[in-house]
């Protein structure tokens, strides 16, 4: 479903990302991990187009989207759930909820409405009417992932989704990711939590500096005492 090619991004004369190349399948979770800095939300903001590549290549079900703007991408059917949740905080969440309807994609039967949204969110249909900027972390980062998914995405990016979440939150945003796979969606998942990331990948990537530096499966990383020690700091 998603595939990038040699993808070289810069800001300004920084180069950032270093020939990254990578696929995820229908139905797979592949989980990036790697130290802060090292170019993992620019990976996502580059397939997305917040950020151009210079050179490379991003394909979606085998059409070159390279440099199409955004809201073109996710009307092909790819969405991101940022970094820091970014819920429009004076909006109810109902409002919030309402937003991609124009956006939804007809790549395959979109089953994501609101009441599926609120079956697999159950807290967010108590907060409807709420502001999404009254509710809490846990709470925003639901809204932001239902945002995503009323869209009706076959590739779903996910930058951080457990950051400052509490323990329980994070198991239950794991289950949800988990789920999406089983339906068929592709999910890239940057992460910094090395526990959720390999309890839900199917296969994992390491970045240091750039460049994709290790690829696995979630056991043989969890197994390799050197990568973890080198480049996530275990």
């Amino acid at each position: 479903m998603l595939e990038v090619t040699e993808l070289n991004t810069y800001y300004g004369y920084s180069h950032i990302l270093h020939g990254v190349s990578l696929t995820v399948k229908e139905g797979e979770v592949l989980a990036v991990l790697g130290r802060n800095g090292v170019g993992k939300t620019t990976l996502v903001h580059s397939i997305v187009s917040f950020a151009k590549p210079a050179t490379g290549q991003i394909r979606l079900n085998s059409e070159n989207i390279t440099g199409l703007p955004t809201h073109q991408i996710i009307r092909k059917g790819m969405t991101l759930v940022p970094q820091g949740r970014r819920v429009f905080r004076s909006l109810s969440v109902i409002e919030n909820l309402t937003i991609p309807f124009p956006c939804q994609t007809k790549t395959r039967n979109n089953s994501w409405d609101l009441e599926t949204a609120f079956r697999v969110f159950p807290t967010l249909r108590a907060r409807r009417d709420q502001r999404a900027g009254n509710l809490s972390g846990g709470e925003q980062q639901m809204l932001a992932m239902a945002r995503a998914l009323v869209s009706g995405p076959d590739v779903l990016l996910l930058d951080e989704p457990s950051e400052g979440l509490a323990p329980l939150i994070v198991k239950g945003i794991a289950e949800v990711i988990r789920d999406l796979a089983v339906s068929g969606t592709a999910i890239l998942l940057v992460e910094q939590n090395f526990n959720m990331a390999l309890s839900t990948a199917n296969r994992v990537l390491v970045m240091s500096r750039g460049q994709i530096v290790h690829q696995s499966t979630p056991q043989d990383l969890a197994a390799n005492q050197d990568v973890k020690a080198r480049y996530l700091g275990m």
